[in-house]
C-alpha cells in the first residue's frame, strides 16, 4: 500500500479503525469516534497532523500488486513485430556466415532494446504517477478549511464532506446525514441504495450491510450529503478485505459459445480458439491495443514490413537471384531500411511526455486517446460558474417588494460579512439603473444591521429563508473568516452572517432544528429544507432557486409594507421578472427566496416528503443577486480559441441576461449588439426551454448555434453535443455534477472539474482540470495540437530518411561490376548505422519539440485525416526523393567524375587498389546520407518556416537558428552525437574496410559539403513554394473579413443582414423567436 506496508489484515477485525478503537466504529456515538481519533469536529484536522499521520498510517490506496514491472517491459521490447524482423535478419546474417553484419545488427537489436527499455520504464512510471492524479478526491476539512484533496491521502481522523456523486473514499463513521444514501453493490451485493442514519449505533458483530451509521469506501453517493470522520484507510477498510478479488484480472481468451443446456459443439471451440489466436497475433503486432494512432502506426508498420519483402526481392532479381552472400545480406539491410523499428516506442514516449507535461498546465489526462483528439476541437461548450469566472461570489443586491433594495459595499474577503457597509434604498432594482462596477457601488443610505433589523419582519423572514435553505459553512477561526460549501451558498451564508442571521446561530441558539432536505436538482432548479422551531411549535419549509421556477410554486407575497400576504397575480410575477432582469443585466447571478409554514404530517421513518406538495404554494419573499467576476484570464483565453478557429458556446442554469452579460464580458458574444437584428440576438442567447422545444430538424436549420444557453439542463447539453455533430463540429464538453456524465461520455472530449467537480463526473470523463479554468481547456488544446505536431515531424523524417534509403539502394543496383553483380551505394553495416544513429534518437528529440508560434493560429487538425495529411504525405516523397539524388550523385561524381569509372570486382565484400575508388565513393555516400538525415531533423522542427527563420519576431535575423537548435537539446545532442560517430567509422583501421567497407575521405568532403548545401537549398526551396501557397490559400479562405470578431460572428451578422434586407418579414421562418 503506497510506500508503508500495512501489517496483514489476517488480525484486523472487521469495524475496526487502522489503530484499533475501544469497540468496531458502528457501535460507538459519532462523539466517542471523533475522540478516540484525536479528531476535531469544527475544524477538522491541522495540515501538520495530517502529514504525520499520512506517514505512520501510509497512503490511503489497496495493494494494486506491484505496479510498475520492468520484466514486462524488458519482454514487450523483446517480443514484439520490429523486433521479430531484426532477429530474422541477424538469423540469416549468421547462417550465411556474415559474421561481421549479424553481430552489427545483434548490436542495434542490443541498442533497440536497451533504450525502448529505459525510455518506457520511464514513460510507465510517469503514466502510473498520472493515474494517481487523475484518481478520485475528497473534500476533507483541514484547518477550518474546504481542502480538495488526493483520494490516496485522506487519513483516519479527517473530516470528510460528502455529497451526491461521489465516491466514498475510505470508512468513515458519519457525523450528520441528510437523505443521505449511498450503492454499497461493489460491497454487499445489493442493489438498492442503502439510506444513512448518523445518530444510530449498533452491536458489535452487526454486518456491513447493516451498519447504517457508516459511509463504507468506493461505495458511491446516490443521493443526499453528509459529513463524517474518517476511522479506517487503504487495506484496512472493508474494501480492502476483498481486494484480492477485485484484483482478478481479464480473461486471455474468448469464451465458447454455448447452448442453453451448456453444450457446445467442436466447431465452437474452434472460433474462440481462432479468435483468441487472432488477438494473440493482433496484440503481439499492436494493431488491437493502445489509441487509435498507435494501432494505425502499428499497421503502418506491417505495410512498410511488405514494402521491405518487395524490396529484399527486387535486390535478389536484379543480381538473378545470386546465392552471394554479399548480395543476400544487401538484400536483408534493403529490407531493414524500410522498417521503422522506432517508430511506435518514440510515439508511446511522447505521448507520455505530453501527459506529464499537460499536468504542469494543470490537465489530467484520464485516456490516452483525447491527446489524439484535443487537436481537433473545434467547439468548446463550456460551463460558466468557476470556469470562466473566478467562482468567488460576493452577494451584492437583496431586493424584498415591501422594503426595496438591499446593498453591499465592498469586501476584500468575501467570507468575511464585517467587511463592506450595508446600505438601503426604497427604490427597487428595476429603478436604480445598470452599474458597471460591482465593487463599491452603494444604493441609498448606509446603516448597522441592527437598524436594518429594528421592526422588519419582511427581512427576517427573508434572512431566515435565505441562511436556513443553505448547506454553506461560514465561521470565525483563530486564522480569519471560513467560508466551505458551494460558492453561491457560501455568499448567501455571508450576507446573512452580516446581519447576525448565521445558520450555525439559528439552529444552536434558536431552536430551528432539520427535519428534511430537497438537494438542489438541475431539472426542477431548486433546493428546499424543512426546519422545526421548537420553541415556536412551528415546521416551516424554506426554498431557494432559479426565480422562474420558484415564483411557478408561490401563492402569495407581501407587496406593500404592513400589510398582509396577498395572492401572488400577473402583475406581480411581471414586476418581479424586471427586477430580476435589471440585476442580471448587471452581471448579477439571480436567485429567489421563499418559505411557508407546513402543516403536513410529519414523514414516518423509512418514508419520504412529496417534493410537489412541499415546494407549492409558498410565500416569495424577494431576490438575492451574486457577483462572480470573470477570470482576469478567460476574455484572453477566449479570443485565442477564436483565433484558432474554436467556437466557444456557455452552457449555464443561470439566467439569460446574467449569462449574456458575462459572455460578453469575456467575448463569447459580440459587444456590438446594435449590429445585430434582434431575431438574431436571440438565437446567440437563448433558454433551454426554447432549444429544448425546437426539433432536432428545426436546429439543424438554424443559421449556426447558439453561444450561449441559459437554465440549461443536462439533457440540453446532450442535445447540444448532437447538434454539434451533426453539423460536423469536434465537441469538448465541461461538467461537474452527476447529471453531467450523459453530456460528457457523449462529447468528442469530456472534461470534468477537479475541484467541484464529483467522482462520477470525473470517470466519465477524458480530462480533468486541476484548477476549473477555462483557460486550462485552451492548454489542453494547444499541448494536443503541439503533439500531434511533433508526432507528425517524427514521421515525416523517419518516413523520409526510409523513402531516401530505399531509393538510393534500389536505384543503385544499376551500378555493375565486370562479373554482373550490383556494386551497392551503401555497404549493409553502414545501412544499418544509419539506421541507428539517425532515427531513434533524434525522433524522440522531435517527440518533444516545443510548439511552433502559430500553433494557435491554424484551424484544428482533422482526426478523419490523421497525421497522413496530403501536405505530409507529398514532404515524404519530395524529401526522400531529393536526398537519394542528392546521395546518388555524391556516388556518381566521386565514381565517373573524379575517378575512372572502374566498379572493380568483388568491391562488396573486401577492399583492393582497384576497388578504392568504389569505397571512397560508398564513404561519400554514407557521410552524405547521415548528414541529410541529421539536418532534416532539425528541418523538421518546423514543416513550414525556414530552419533559419523559424522565429518570425526575432531581430536576430543572421543567428536566431543557434538559439533554436539550442532550445531543444535532446534533439541538439543527438545531432551531434549522429556527427560525432561518422569519423571513427571512416579512419579507424580495419573498422572501415573489413566492417563498413569504405575507406577515409579527403578532398571528398568538398562534395560532401556541396551536397550539404544543395540539400537546404531544395528543403528551403521546398518549404518557400509551401509557404507561398497556403498563404494564397488563406487569403482566398479570408476573403474580405475586417477583423476577428467579424470573422468569428460571420454567420451571426450575415444572418442579420438578410433578416433586416428581407422584403416581407412575414415570409421569414422565424425558429429563434421561440426563446
Amino acid at each position: 500500500m503506497g510506500n508503508k506496508k500495512e501489517d496483514s489484515n489476517e488480525s484486523h477485525i472487521s469495524g475496526q479503525a487502522n489503530k484499533p478503537l475501544s469497540l468496531p466504529a458502528h457501535a460507538l456515538p459519532y462523539h466517542a469516534v471523533a475522540e478516540e481519533l484525536g479528531a476535531n469536529v469544527q475544524d477538522g484536522l491541522a495540515a501538520a497532523d495530517a502529514k504525520s499521520r499520512l506517514e505512520e498510517y501510509g497512503r490511503n490506496e489497496l495493494d494494486d500488486g506491484p505496479g510498475v514491472q520492468p520484466a514486462k517491459i524488458l519482454v514487450r521490447q523483446i517480443a514484439n513485430a520490429m523486433m521479430l524482423v531484426l532477429i530474422m535478419a541477424m538469423a540469416v546474417s549468421f547462417g550465411i556466415s556474415s559474421y561481421i553484419e549479424g553481430g552489427v545488427i545483434a548490436a542495434v537489436i542490443i541498442l533497440n532494446i536497451v533504450v525502448g527499455f529505459f525510455q518506457e520504464f520511464n514513460a510507465e512510471k510517469t503514466m502510473d504517477s498520472l493515474r494517481s492524479l487523475s484518481s478520485p478526491t475528497a473534500v476533507a476539512i483541514r484547518s477550518g478549511n474546504a481542502e480538495v484533496v488526493p483520494t490516496a491521502e485522506i487519513v483516519p481522523g479527517d473530516m470528510v464532506e460528502l455529497k451526491t456523486g461521489d465516491t466514498v473514499p475510505a470508512d468513515i463513521r458519519l457525523l450528520e446525514a441528510v437523505n443521505f444514501e449511498t450503492d454499497e453493490a461493489l460491497l454487499t451485493g445489493e442493489s438498492l441504495p442503502v439510506q444513512k442514519d448518523a445518530e444510530a449505533t449498533f452491536d458489535p458483530d452487526t454486518g456491513a450491510g447493516d451498519r447504517l451509521n457508516v459511509a463504507f469506501s468506493s461505495s458511491t453517493i446516490t443521493k443526499g450529503r453528509a459529513r463524517g470522520i474518517v476511522f479506517a484507510t487503504g487495506m484496512k477498510t472493508e474494501i480492502g478485505s476483498i481486494a484480492a478479488a477485485l484484483r482478478a484480472t481479464g480473461r486471455k481468451y474468448r469464451p465458447v459459445k454455448r447452448k442453453p443446456d451448456g453444450s457446445a459443439g467442436a466447431h465452437r471451440y474452434a472460433e474462440a480458439w481462432g479468435l483468441t489466436a487472432g488477438d494473440f497475433i493482433g496484440h503481439f503486432l499492436g494493431v488491437n491495443v493502445g489509441t487509435p494512432l498507435q494501432r494505425k502506426l502499428s499497421k503502418l508498420a506491417i505495410l512498410l514490413f511488405g514494402i521491405a519483402v518487395v524490396c529484399a526481392i527486387i535486390v535478389l532479381a536484379a543480381n538473378d537471384f545470386s546465392n552471394n552472400r554479399e548480395v543476400i545480406i544487401y538484400a536483408v539491410a534493403t529490407g531493414l531500411s524500410m522498417i521503422p523499428a522506432c517508430l511506435v516506442v518514440v510515439l508511446t514516449i511522447t505521448m507520455a511526455a505530453g501527459t506529464k507535461r499537460m499536468v504542469q498546465r494543470h490537465v489530467i489526462v484520464r485516456k490516452l486517446d483525447s491527446l489524439e483528439a484535443l487537436g481537433a476541437v473545434t467547439d468548446i461548450c463550456s460551463d460558466k460558474t468557476g470556469t470562466l469566472t473566478q467562482g468567488k461570489m460576493v452577494a451584492k443586491r437583496a431586493w424584498i417588494p415591501s422594503k426595496g433594495t438591499y446593498s453591499v459595499g465592498t469586501s476584500v474577503n468575501p467570507f468575511d460579512p464585517t467587511q463592506g457597509d450595508l446600505s438601503h434604498s426604497d427604490a427597487p432594482p428595476v429603478a436604480l439603473g445598470v452599474r458597471s462596477e460591482h465593487d463599491g457601488d452603494q444604493e441609498g443610505d448606509v446603516m448597522p444591521y441592527e437598524e436594518l433589523l429594528k421592526d422588519n419582519l419582511p427581512l427576517q423572514d427573508y434572512l431566515n429563508a435565505a441562511s436556513l435553505a443553505n448547506l454553506a459553512n461560514v465561521h470565525e477561526s483563530a486564522e480569519g473568516w471560513k467560508g466551505r460549501g458551494d460558492p453561491t451558498e457560501v455568499a448567501i451564508q455571508v450576507f446573512v452572517s452580516r446581519f447576525n442571521c448565521n445558520r450555525q446561530r439559528l439552529t444552536q441558539e434558536e431552536s430551528w432544528g432539520q427535519v428534511a432536505e430537497f438537494p438542489f436538482d438541475s431539472d426542477v432548479k431548486k433546493m428546499s429544507v424543512i426546519f422545526e422551531n421548537k420553541s415556536k411549535g412551528k415546521t416551516w419549509v424554506f426554498t431557494k432557486g432559479a426565480v422562474e421556477r420558484i415564483i411557478d410554486s408561490c401563492k402569495f407575497v407581501t407587496w406593500e409594507l404592513g400589510s398582509e400576504p396577498t395572492h401572488m397575480n400577473t402583475e406581480h410575477r411581471d414586476q418581479i421578472l424586471q427586477n430580476m432582469e435589471a440585476l442580471a443585466a448587471q452581471g448579477l447571478r439571480v436567485l429567489a427566496l421563499a418559505s411557508k409554514i407546513y402543516e403536513g404530517e410529519k414523514a414516518a421513518s423509512g418514508e419520504e416528503y412529496d417534493r410537489n406538495v412541499i415546494e407549492s404554494e409558498l410565500t416569495f419573499h424577494g431576490l438575492i443577486g451574486l457577483y462572480d467576476p470573470p477570470r482576469v484570464e478567460s476574455a484572453g483565453a477566449v479570443k485565442q480559441c477564436h483565433q484558432a478557429g474554436v467556437s466557444v458556446h456557455m452552457l449555464t442554469g443561470d439566467h439569460p441576461g446574467t449569462a449574456k452579460a458575462i459572455a460578453a464580458q469575456v467575448g463569447i458574444v459580440p459587444r456590438n449588439a446594435q449590429a445585430i437584428s434582434n431575431d438574431v440576438a436571440d438565437s446567440i442567447v437563448m433558454t433551454a426551454s426554447s432549444f429544448d422545444k425546437l426539433s432536432d430538424d428545426d436546429i439543424d436549420r438554424l443559421p449556426a448555434l447558439p453561444l450561449v444557453i441559459a437554465r440549461c439542463s443536462p439533457n440540453t447539453k446532450v442535445r447540444m453535443v448532437d447538434a454539434l455533430h451533426r453539423r460536423g463540429a469536434f465537441a469538448a464538453m465541461t461538467g461537474d455534477g452527476v447529471n453531467d456524465s450523459p453530456s460528457l461520455k457523449r462529447a468528442d472530449v469530456g472534461i470534468a472539474m477537479g475541484q467541484a467537480g464529483s467522482d462520477v463526473a470525473k470517470d466519465a470523463s477524458d480530462i480533468v482540470l486541476t484548477d476549473d479554468n477555462f483557460a486550462s481547456i485552451l492548454n489542453a488544446i494547444e499541448e494536443g495540437r503541439r503533439m500531434f505536431d511533433n508526432i507528425q515531424k517524427f514521421v515525416l523524417h523517419l518516413l523520409s530518411e526510409n523513402i531516401a534509403q530505399a531509393c538510393t539502394l534500389l536505384i543503385g543496383l544499376a551500378f555493375k561490376d565486370s562479373t554482373g553483380l550490383s556494386v551497392f551505394p551503401l555497404a549493409p553495416v553502414e545501412i544499418l548505422w544509419v539506421i541507428m544513429i539517425t532515427s531513434g534518437m533524434p525522433d524522440m528529440g522531435l517527440g518533444v519539440e516545443r510548439a511552433a508560434p502559430d500553433i494557435m493560429s491554424r484551424p484544428p487538425q482533422s482526426l478523419k485525416t490523421g497525421i497522413f495529411t496530403m501536405e505530409i504525405m507529398v514532404d515524404i516523397l519530395v524529401y526522400g526523393f531529393w536526398m537519394a539524388a542528392l546521395c546518388l550523385s555524391a556516388f556518381a561524381i566521386v565514381l565517373f567524375g573524379f575517378g575512372d569509372g572502374d566498379l572493380g570486382q568483388g568491391c562488396n565484400d573486401s577492399y583492393s587498389d582497384r576497388c578504392d575508388t568504389v569505397f571512397r565513393a560508398r564513404a561519400t555516400t554514407f557521410v552524405c546520407l547521415t548528414w541529410f538525415a541529421l539536418f532534416l531533423a532539425w528541418e523538421m522542427v518546423n514543416m513550414r518556416r525556414s530552419f533559419f527563420r523559424m522565429q518570425p519576431g526575432s531581430k536576430k535575423y543572421f543567428t536566431q537558428w543557434m538559439y533554436d537548435v539550442w532550445e531543444n537539446q535532446f534533439l541538439f545532442w543527438a545531432v551531434i552525437a549522429g556527427f560525432v560517430t561518422i569519423f571513427p567509422t571512416l579512419y579507424i583501421p580495419v573498422i572501415n574496410h573489413v566492417v563498413f567497407k569504405h575507406e577515409g575521405i579527403s578532398w571528398e568532403w568538398g562534395i560532401v559539403f556541396v551536397e550539404a548545401m544543395l540539400f537546404f537549398a531544395g528543403v528551403e526551396a521546398w518549404k518557400w513554394a509551401k509557404r507561398i501557397y497556403f498563404r494564397r490559400q488563406a487569403r482566398k479562405g479570408l476573403g474580405k473579413v475586417p477583423d476577428l470578431e467579424s470573422k468569428v460572428f460571420e454567420n451571426y451578422m450575415v444572418q442579420g443582414f438578410e433578416s433586416s434586407e428581407a422584403a416581407d418579414p412575414e415570409k421569414k421562418v422565424d425558429v429563434d423567436n421561440s426563446s
